[in-house]
């Protein structure tokens, strides 16, 4: 490590990313964190245990929360664009700049940023991606519908293969796998 360099101005030096989530959960918790970042390890039976668990293996995201932190936790001014190249614990802080009061956030901000993000991606010719505020509450999986009591259990099961509901395509009782081929 290069003596001359002064990492201490950086926030994230000596924070270590269990107080860091502690830190932004408790003002944040853990619906905007995930509206705004879209990890799923802040929707499914959130935690910080788990959250860190997952963190500590997945470098992308680790990255994506340090760089949170320091942009809207911090309220730092955005990343020179050779700084914006490093992770976010390697970034270099001018002496100059400190940090400031954390973002105020919301549900409705998050649905406008995710729109935006649309619009880049539709100009880009790309599919965009689902906005994860609009795509129902935390802990439910998306675009998946679960029975909502014992009678539409017993319905989906009492469901005849040999005459199936219109439009869907009779399965081969002797091919094992034709569910999964599906």
């Amino acid at each position: 490590m290069n003596d001359e360099i002064n990492y201490r101005n950086n926030p994230l030096h000596g924070v270590s990313l269990k107080s860091l989530l502690i830190e932004m959960v408790d003002h944040y918790g853990f619906e905007i964190l995930f509206a705004y970042l879209n990890i799923n390890c802040f929707r499914t039976n959130p935690s910080i245990d788990s959250s860190v668990r997952f963190l500590k293996k997945t470098d992308w995201a680790r990255e994506k929360i340090e760089a949170f932190y320091l942009y809207e936790f911090n309220n730092l001014p955005a990343a020179s664009a050779e700084q914006y190249e490093l992770p976010p614990r390697d970034r270099l802080i001018p002496d100059n700049q400190s940090p400031g009061e954390p973002a105020q956030l919301s549900l409705e901000d998050a649905e406008r940023l995710w729109e935006k993000r649309a619009e880049k991606y539709a100009k880009r010719g790309r599919k965009p991606e689902r906005s994860p505020v609009s795509s129902g509450s935390p802990g439910t999986p998306r675009g998946r519908k679960y029975p909502n009591n014992r009678d539409d259990i017993t319905r989906n099961n009492d469901r005849d293969p040999k005459n199936p509901p219109a439009g869907r395509p009779v399965e081969n009782e002797s091919d094992p796998w034709a569910k999964w081929r599906k």
